[in-house]
């Protein structure tokens, strides 16, 4: 089944989108990242990719206080990056109702301590984000290149139990250029039985069936809703026009509603 995530990437506590990663090109979709998820849920909206973009910076989370907002006004599934780097942050956002967590740079930099993580708490909650250029890795906030191939992380983390892989071209994100289509491809064929999703340069509705087509039915958009290309009644009539299948449960460790003693950051 189709999943597309609507992105809502936090700095500065607005919701912001960046051209190819540079924190300095910003354009603010929307003053209240709070308010943007409303919208989202009365759109019919099924999943969010949150990013904390001040804590992928930071190393730390910065914009947790506003990610559990968006999880009081939002009832679908929520993925959450940014400033991730030890369990007890893991908890405490799983606690607070978020269902997925995203790895990325501790995915390359503490290889031993994500596979601890995905051992704790499974592949369903537990994805790797795979951002990078020309290949190769990028980490903290993408400001710092590596050389270490894309194929040869998710290839690592796949022998951990990981099976879901957040895919972005740098050089695509922000850029309504299209996806990488040829990364995303290669990726796809050398690792089957992973679930890619595509991340950078989806433009519109057309560039989600194409990549279905091939068998990547999973994405992120981001530019492409605030610039118009693609509605969100597009993302909805996509999602619908595929029945079979479901998104993951709703997260063991939260009961829908957030609990006082819930921990915080």
């Amino acid at each position: 089944m189709t999943v597309i995530f609507p992105a809502i990437d936090i700095q500065d506590k607005r919701s912001v989108r960046l051209y190819k990663g540079d924190f300095d090109k910003e354009i603010v979709v929307n003053y209240s990242p709070v308010a943007q998820a409303e919208d989202y849920e009365a759109a019919g909206i099924k999943a969010l990719h949150v990013v904390d973009l001040d804590g992928a910076k930071a190393g730390k989370p910065v914009s947790y206080d506003i990610i559990i907002g968006i999880r009081q006004v939002f009832s679908g599934i929520i993925e959450v990056g940014g400033g991730i780097r030890d369990e007890e942050t893991i908890k405490a956002y799983l606690n607070a109702g978020i269902d997925r967590i995203i790895l990325g740079s501790v995915a390359l930099k503490q290889a031993e301590f994500t596979k601890e993580m995905l051992a704790t708490y499974g592949s369903e909650r537990i994805v790797i984000g795979v951002d990078g250029a020309d290949g190769k890795v990028a980490t903290e906030g993408w400001v710092e290149k590596s050389d270490v191939d894309m194929s040869h992380l998710i290839r690592e983390m796949m022998a951990a139990g990981a099976k879901h892989f957040i895919v972005t071209d740098i050089n695509r994100d922000g850029t309504m250029q299209g996806v990488n289509q040829e990364l995303l491809v290669s990726l796809h064929e050398q690792f089957p039985e992973a679930r890619i999703i595509a991340s950078g340069g989806i433009r519109n509705a057309g560039d989600i069936v194409a990549l279905r087509e091939v068998g990547i039915v999973d994405c992120i958009v981001g530019k492409a809703l605030y610039e118009g290309p693609l509605a969100l009644m597009d993302i909805v009539a996509l999602e619908k026009s595929e029945l079979a299948g479901t998104l993951i449960e709703p997260s063991p460790y939260y009961t829908r509603q957030i609990h006082k003693e819930s921990a915080s950051l």
